[in-house]
């Protein structure tokens, strides 16, 4: 491990002409980057613009195709992420990299445990496991497997692995995308606290509210150049949106289609129940209706969605048109036509060394193989169609879907659903991980899916993703539902207010949600 020094020369690092080509793609080109210590550098642009491939490039994951880096003005090269760890430079990744079948302690001091004549002192790394996670405001169990962890759970173990390596510079990518803002704020807390003593951060994210609150210094990046650097207090939202997209982008919600009480009922759910995890679950959404899901984390809003689409046991009744559907797996959900785009779509949405089309035609499979035989021609259509029509940006189709930047990746899986021709879909975190111009076009695209007359259920961490998409928000607190909120009284304190239990319960039917759109009716003068 590098030891710094009290009188270590400032900037840190340095990157001159930095360059990183994969395959036909220039990802970087020319990047120049200043890291001064005791602060941090937040990477801003485009998903595609470069900024996770430069985070990685400092990190020594990417080895740079040109230019030089220096640390403490001495040239390095860093091969890899153990080259960077000596020199003290840890990361935080997008990609998580927990060894699943190991515990969370296990995996947060992996390669740098205490050790007690020359055997693991568990007790040992316990101890400082709590001390660190009590730091940062965590609440992980240390002898959970981690691979059983929930997304945001894994999130917190990586962020917690790269604070125990007392690292000079963490380099986040994306650390915030799966936490609730308390923990954002705790973590923005401690980033505060060791930049204080010196640690540097370079921070990817797409929030740039929180880029302009936790940032130091700004690097715009726009298709693998650098656009300019300049100092957070000087930048707004609309001044950096401005600068990595080089237009003018509507970040407004699109507008809601008044949903009429006569609509057909498409998805009824009735009794829904996982022990110990939600409890009695029932609730209806129309064609053409977006129905939310709210709530604190561990709520039980992801696992109602995995339980309606089958991914779970649980009990219960689900009916698609009237229809009763059969919650023993996946493949009974399909067959009558519910799709799911799940909150980890790289480790359960998309596969991820297979082909763009593979990924877009893989629910649809049937359709383009009428004799037994899979038709290419066909799945080069649909897919030629489906990129066009939701602008996924690659040169070729036939390119593994994890060289396409993570906004492009979750158009994919939307195309996958399109090409499958979804009567209800189930939405968990839609914009995790994407760029603001890619949100504001996936915002626009499930609307345009509800107003085909899909039933759509969504899932959001973001009170005001979900309040400006959904017609009906259901608030859960403890696995229940305890409000329903549509009309005038959605908003996103009610949402908010409800869920910590600031607010009275809603006495409610459970499943019926008439009264609703009868209250909608009556504002309009209709009934």
């Amino acid at each position: 491990m590098y030891a710094a020094t009290s009188d270590a020369p400032s900037p840190v690092m340095r990157l001159d002409g930095v360059a990183k080509r994969f395959g036909g793609i220039q990802a970087l080109n020319g990047v120049d980057v200043v890291i001064p210590a005791g602060a941090v550098v937040a990477l801003v642009g485009e998903n595609g613009a470069g900024k996770s491939t430069l985070g990685k490039v400092i990190a020594g994951v990417h080895h740079p195709d040109a230019g030089r880096i220096f640390i403490d003005n001495v040239e390095v090269d860093l091969r890899s992420p153990r080259d960077a760890l000596n020199y003290g430079i840890a990361m935080v990744a997008q990609e998580l990299a927990l060894v699943p079948e190991m515990r969370v302690a296990d995996n947060v001091f992996l390669g740098f445990e205490s050790r007690a004549h020359g055997y693991i002192n568990s007790r040992s790394n316990r101890r400082r496991f709590e001390e660190l996670q009590h730091s940062v405001g965590f609440t992980l169990d240390p002898d959970h497997r981690a691979g059983s962890l929930r997304v945001a759970d894994q999130q917190k173990v990586e962020i917690l692995r790269a604070l125990a390596r007392d690292a000079r510079i963490i380099v986040m990518d994306e650390p915030t995308a799966a936490l609730t803002r308390d923990e954002a704020g705790s973590l923005f807390a401690i980033v505060r606290r060791l930049t204080s003593q010196g640690t540097s951060f370079v921070f990817v994210s797409h929030f740039l509210e929180e880029v302009l609150d936790v940032a130091d210094t700004v690097v715009v990046l726009k298709d693998g150049e650098h656009v300019r650097t300049a100092p957070a207090a000087s930048e707004t939202t609309e001044s950096l949106v401005s600068s990595m997209i080089g237009n003018h982008v509507d970040l407004s919600m699109p507008d809601k289609a008044d949903i009429a009480l006569s609509a057909p009922v498409v998805l009824s759910v009735r009794g829904l129940t996982h022990s110990g995890v939600f409890d009695d679950v029932s609730f209806d959404v129309r064609a053409g209706e977006i129905v939310g899901l709210a709530g604190l984390m561990g709520s039980g809003r992801t696992e109602i969605l995995r339980a309606i689409f089958g991914a779970d046991r649980t009990r219960g009744k689900a009916t698609v048109d009237g229809v009763p559907v059969r919650l023993k797996h996946p493949r009974w959900a399909m067959k009558h036509g519910i799709g799911m785009i799940p909150e980890d779509r790289k480790g359960q949405g998309l596969i991820m060394d297979r082909s763009i089309r593979d990924n877009i035609t893989l629910a649809s499979l049937p359709r383009h193989s009428p004799l037994g035989f899979i038709s290419r021609r066909s799945e080069v259509k649909t897919t030629d169609q489906l990129s066009e029509k939701l602008d996924v940006r690659t040169l070729d189709h036939e390119a593994p879907v994890l060289a396409l930047s993570g906004g492009n990746q979750q158009k994919v899986l939307f195309a996958k659903w399109l090409a499958f021709g979804a009567r209800v879909l189930l939405i968990d975190e839609p914009t995790r991980g994407v760029d603001v111009g890619a949100k504001a076009a996936i915002h626009q695209l499930i609307a345009d899916i509800a107003a085909q007359g899909v039933a759509v259920v969504l899932v959001s961490s973001e009170h005001e993703e979900v309040v400006g998409l959904a017609n009906r928000v259901l608030v859960l607190r403890r696995g229940r539902i305890v409000v329903e909120l549509a009309g005038h009284d959605l908003c996103e304190d009610q949402v908010a207010q409800s869920a910590l239990g600031l607010v009275a319960d809603q006495p409610r039917i459970p499943g019926n949600h008439r009264s609703v759109l009868e209250s909608q009716e009556i504002r309009k003068g209709t009934i």
